[in-house]
């Protein structure tokens, strides 16, 4: 939700997710951070909305307002530019910036139920920004279902309709999961990427057996035949490598993540540069996720482990988690970042572009793991 303050972003945000997500009120400026809601909207499934603040607020700290603003384009996959019938001037110039940043946008005329004209303010919109916008009423409901399903029509519209497994599998596949379930793993839960595998897995027609480490051999040989795929937790790579069929093809549900999230063969050439690191070299691993690290955390401890025998004690390593991500990497040698689960495919592009145009390289978790153990090119390849 993007629009000057007081367009009502707040309270259409609230009307969109059925309940009070944002506050409101009559002063201009009372969002000071973008609000986010998780919501499910039909036929898309989840859905996250975020509210931003007003983007024409002055001083210091409407700058720094703009430029969180600014920031979420990066991770939208539909804008929604609001306006409130006076607003059409001031918002020309945010709607090109929307379109530059390839964003597909939708205007929304909000609080039309205090307009004694709306038609007459729509069509003043349509020729002002060339866009015939979804009139709406947050206050009355009037329009709510017609933006829902302008929000899903546009959604669906610019998705790819990528399949996190359906280059790998044919219908009927057996697929065999390796899920290590050690202290890293979340109480009474999978973890999403496990989640959103198997669900990808049973929609391209799969047969999914499932096991952890030490269970493999048993789930092996208790499967009439070896299974077409095998996809395993970077950390026990070397392992399941070494147990599975040779008929069987190895991936792990990191690398699936880097293709399905963002650009696998960026992630592959960015591996390559751990080779070039040296005992003086800079390291940058990021983490979608904000969680309480435990011990023997993947990104904080493991892989820093297996850099520094590589390279030598000395190495620096920086960690960064959510949505903290240094708007200048070049201090950097290498960005290992983490599959992304919790990021939608826009922004984890925006997150490689960045490295690519800094001159950065970047990799994620099972790609740099599958690296550093030397099996990378036999994974890939198979």
């Amino acid at each position: 939700m993007v629009g000057r303050p007081n367009a009502g972003k707040s309270s259409l945000i609230n009307a969109l997710a059925g309940q009070q997500v944002s506050i409101v009120a009559d002063v201009a400026g009372t969002t000071t951070d973008p609000v986010q809601r998780a919501i499910e909207i039909h036929p898309i499934g989840p859905c996250l909305l975020i509210d931003t603040a007003g983007f024409d607020d002055e001083g210091v700290v409407g700058i720094l307002r703009n430029q969180r603003t600014r920031k979420v384009l990066d991770q939208t996959d539909v804008a929604l530019l609001v306006l409130d019938g006076e607003a059409e001037n001031i918002d020309k110039q945010w709607l090109q910036l929307i379109r530059q940043c390839d964003v597909p946008v939708i205007v929304v005329l909000n609080k039309v139920d205090l307009l004694s004209q709306p038609e007459n303010v729509a069509q003043r919109i349509q020729l002002k920004l060339g866009v015939n916008p979804v009139l709406v009423s947050t206050a009355t409901c009037q329009g709510i279902n017609a933006l829902r399903q302008a929000i899903a029509q546009t959604a669906q519209s610019h998705d790819d309709e990528r399949s996190i497994t359906g280059e790998h599998v044919q219908p009927g596949d057996s697929v065999l999961l390796v899920m290590p379930q050690d202290r890293q793993a979340p109480k009474g839960r999978l973890i999403l990427p496990q989640v959103q595998t198997i669900r990808d897995l049973l929609d391209n027609g799969c047969t999914i057996t499932c096991c952890t480490p030490d269970q493999m051999e048993h789930s092996l040989a208790a499967l009439c035949e070896p299974p077409a795929l095998i996809i395993t937790d970077s950390q026990v790579f070397e392992q399941v490598h070494r147990l599975k069929p040779a008929r069987s093809r190895l991936t792990s549900f990191s690398i699936l993540m880097a293709a399905w999230k963002g650009d696998l063969d960026a992630m592959i050439d960015g591996a390559r540069a751990i080779d070039r690191l040296t005992p003086q070299s800079r390291v940058l691993i990021a983490e979608a996720c904000a969680h309480a690290p435990l011990a023997e955390d993947i990104g904080r401890e493991k892989i820093p482990a297996l850099l520094r025998k590589r390279v030598g004690p000395s190495l620096q390593v920086d960690v960064v988690a959510g949505r903290d991500f240094p708007v200048d990497l070049r201090s950097y040698d290498l960005v290992i970042h983490c599959g992304a689960c919790m990021f939608n495919r826009r922004y984890m592009l925006s997150r490689i572009r960045q490295a690519q145009v800094q001159g950065v390289p970047i990799t994620n978790y099972g790609v740099a793991i599958a690296h550093l153990k030397g099996i990378l090119q036999s994974i890939h390849n198979s």
